[in-house]
């Protein structure tokens, strides 16, 4: 599972936007089996976890702190 994790790190925002979205393809295709279509359902799912996590961080880092401590948008 730790390769995995590891992996999710490497995969960029966008690499990641472009795997969820030949899983949708996948799970559009009448041709694939249910008990896979379950598989990548699961699949896009925690593919959608982790860009939900890295988005937040990113829209976070993008907080300037003011002068007096506060946080403005960049």
């Amino acid at each position: 599972m730790a390769e995995t994790e590891e992996k999710k790190e490497e995969r960029s925002i966008e690499e990641t936007f472009g795997e969820l979205d030949q899983l949708a393809r996948k799970l559009e295709d009448k041709d694939t089996p249910l008990e896979e279509s379950f598989r990548l359902y699961r699949q896009g799912m925690e593919l959608l976890k982790d860009l939900n996590g890295r988005l937040d961080t990113v829209e976070k880092k993008m907080l300037q702190m003011n002068e007096d401590g506060t946080f403005r948008e960049f």
